[in-house]
């Protein structure tokens, strides 16, 4: 593996880079404002904002409120390190006129103007709310509530409102694949000459179990995920790790910062996965395994290591959508158990 005499190094060097511990990371650019908002993730024509959402979801909401996902909003931009790194990449504003809106920001359309409405929101991670928000919320007549709504209606409301672009819990790896898409930064430049973190050392057992965590709806005293559910995430989870990672090193170029950091999580995480492997016996984490190590960690090597990362996407998927964790038990001492962060109560 290439890279190896500074892997431990970096190591150190990355823990102590990363800033801010429960929200996604910035992929800062030069681009002007409306450049930037093609590039968003979520198309802000069709974001609705949290207070939609919260119409509904009103216990979600008001613990979102005091998360950092949220308080971001008003809290990144004051930041020294965020500072520091605008200005190394020549940004006047963080939220006005960069990529820093993807990730840190959830931005809407006013007017004819894009601008960013909230830190990291619902839309987030479960899609632009345009297109599914009224059919997800209405459950089956006048005065028809979820306490009420017939099962059958039950089931083709979440069939249209996934056929319109609602992500599901249930669609554990969409939903997931958000929080690696902002917890890794496949950003060459912004690493080496930015001096922004690679990524953050994410778990998303340890992350989603903290704060909020996803389970208001159905449990109301935002209690933990069942063992089943926390084992899935354990997985899924190091599948993305493992993919995102190998998405990084295919755009590495230069023996640098960001090279070292991204060959060494690729390393960790195919480690992780290959001990996964020896204790659940699924075809599809064989398949992960092996498109994993059908390309070399080195540099200049995009169109392997993406095919690569392609391969562990397909696997992971097919797997996210086979099992529940029930038969899992093996894993349970691998699983954190230390969150990050207190549960808001």
């Amino acid at each position: 593996m290439k890279f190896q005499g500074n892997v431990r190094r970096s190591i150190r060097v990355l823990s102590l880079l990363v800033f801010s511990f429960c929200f996604g990371l910035a992929v800062l650019g030069g681009s002007s404002t409306s450049q930037a908002a093609a590039k968003l993730r979520l198309d802000p024509g069709s974001v609705k904002g949290p207070d939609a959402c919260g119409e509904c979801h009103k216990t979600s909401i008001q613990k979102w409120k005091a998360t950092h996902h949220a308080t971001s909003f008003k809290t990144l931009p004051r930041k020294k390190s965020a500072k520091k790194i605008a200005k190394a990449m020549g940004l006047k504003r963080i939220k006005a006129g960069s990529d820093c809106l993807t990730c840190h920001f959830t931005s809407a359309k006013k007017g004819k103007r894009v601008k960013p409405i909230a830190g990291i929101t619902c839309e987030s991670c479960h899609g632009a709310g345009k297109d599914w928000i009224d059919v997800h919320s209405e459950f089956g007549g006048k005065g028809v509530t979820a306490a009420t709504e017939k099962p059958e209606h039950k089931v083709s409301r979440y069939k249209k409102s996934e056929a319109a672009g609602m992500i599901r819990p249930s669609r554990l790896y969409d939903v997931a694949q958000n929080c690696y898409s902002c917890h890794t930064v496949p950003n060459e430049k912004l690493v080496n000459v930015g001096g922004h973190p690679a990524g953050s050392k994410f778990d998303l057992v340890a992350w989603s179990q903290g704060e909020v965590r996803h389970n208001v709806w159905y449990s109301k005293a935002n209690n933990e995920a069942s063992k089943n559910r926390k084992r899935m995430m354990y997985v899924v989870g190091m599948a993305l790790d493992l993919e995102y990672a190998l998405r990084g090193v295919a755009k590495a170029t230069q023996k640098a910062r960001f090279a070292v950091a991204m060959a060494t999580r690729a390393s960790a995480a195919r480690k992780v996965m290959e001990k996964i492997a020896g204790a659940v016996a699924a075809p599809e984490l064989k398949a992960i395994l092996a498109a994993a190590n059908s390309a070399g960690l080195k540099l200049n090597n995009e169109g392997p290591l993406t095919k690569a990362a392609d391969g562990v996407q397909k696997a992971a998927r097919a797997f996210s959508a086979k099992y529940d964790g029930s038969k899992m038990a093996a894993i349970d001492a691998m699983i954190p158990t230390k969150y990050m962060g207190e549960a808001i109560p």
